[in-house]
């Protein structure tokens, strides 16, 4: 019976890398010369919030809209066929509105969309763990979600522009998670 079961798992193992395997072969658009190649990366994202002082038709200079948090990010991956990579990436997350920070630790898993030149519209996952350097708050999950676009440039240096979902896992806030919309800009080194 416990043979049998390992078995099944090896098979489920092997069918998904096929799959895999399969997936990235399909959707190269190139000859199999290159496999891939590595990357570095990094950015800095920040967070708008809405303004609980502020009111309509009020002339005290306040505004709708005030930054919230700041999140800087570095990685390095490997990208496969120009079209999907994969990345580990660490940073670290200020909310100053909550005066809460965070170093997130996560792989990134991230689709070219089109991809013309070196320039590229992609999608991207993020998922990992989330470390709190005080202890007001536990450590919780990470996971993230965004669009973005890779502008080439005259070398191997590329700049991104990316809009970004996150939620971090924090046990004490509503609903148990932080959520918040950010707007990035960030490079790409091959």
């Amino acid at each position: 019976m416990i043979l049998g079961q390992e078995i099944k798992y090896f098979m489920k193992k092997l069918a998904l890398s096929i799959f895999f395997i399969v997936s990235f072969t399909a959707f190269s658009q190139e000859n199999l010369k290159k496999l891939g190649r590595p990357f570095f990366t990094g950015s800095a994202n920040f967070t708008l919030g809405i303004n609980e002082n502020y009111s309509l038709f009020n002339d005290d200079d306040e505004t709708f809209l005030v930054p919230s948090a700041l999140f800087l990010r570095v990685g390095f991956g490997y990208e496969f066929f120009e079209r999907v990579s994969l990345s580990v990436n660490g940073g670290f997350d200020f909310h100053w509105n909550y005066a809460t920070s965070a170093f997130p630790t996560y792989g990134t898993l991230r689709f070219n969309i089109t991809e013309d030149g070196g320039d590229a519209f992609f999608v991207e996952t993020s998922y990992g763990k989330m470390w709190r350097p005080s202890n007001n708050y536990p450590n919780g999950n990470y996971y993230g979600v965004g669009l973005g676009w890779q502008i080439a440039g005259e070398s191997r240096l590329n700049t991104i522009v990316k809009i970004d979902f996150h939620r971090k896992g924090i046990i004490g806030f509503k609903n148990n998670r932080l959520d918040s919309v950010s707007l990035g800009i960030g490079f790409s080194f091959f």
